[in-house]
């Protein structure tokens, strides 16, 4: 019985720090994916990247009023900015204080002027995600 027991503390030894490896990395998967998503986003809109698809409608007026405004340039410089921080642990808290409200608008105008749920719902989801990753960091604004 004491052999037995003492068996499977060896194993549970052993095995702890795959496991907690394994964590680690997890908790970093949002983060590399809103990174990826804001940078990519936040770039193509100075760069190019790829043709964006010709708009219609609702969207079409919305993207009109702001287009010559300049409000969509510090939308895209602030997806670019918060998409870089998250990218480093210790500045994730104020990549997500970032990112959260531009994440929260993409899903409104997804749903209230699109008229479809996109990659918005993706958005809010993984920043919800990080955000309880790194609820410690919040604390001191509660």
């Amino acid at each position: 019985m004491k052999l037995e027991f003492l068996l499977d503390n060896l194993y549970l030894q052993q095995n702890k720090p795959k496991k907690l490896k394994q964590m680690k990395l997890i908790k970093h998967v949002p983060a590399a994916l809103l990174a990826f998503l804001f940078l990519f986003g936040g770039l193509t809109f100075f760069f190019h990247f790829i043709e964006e698809p010709a708009m219609t409608g609702k969207p079409l007026d919305f993207m009109k009023l702001f287009g010559g405004t300049g409000y969509m340039t510090v939308i895209k410089v602030l997806e670019v900015i918060g998409g870089l921080l998250i990218i480093f642990p210790a500045q994730r808290a104020k990549a997500i204080l970032i990112l959260g409200p531009i994440a929260v608008n993409i899903l409104l105008f997804e749903i209230y002027i699109a008229g479809a749920v996109g990659v918005g719902a993706v958005l809010v989801l993984l920043v919800l995600i990080q955000a309880y990753f790194d609820q410690a960091k919040f604390k001191a604004l509660l």
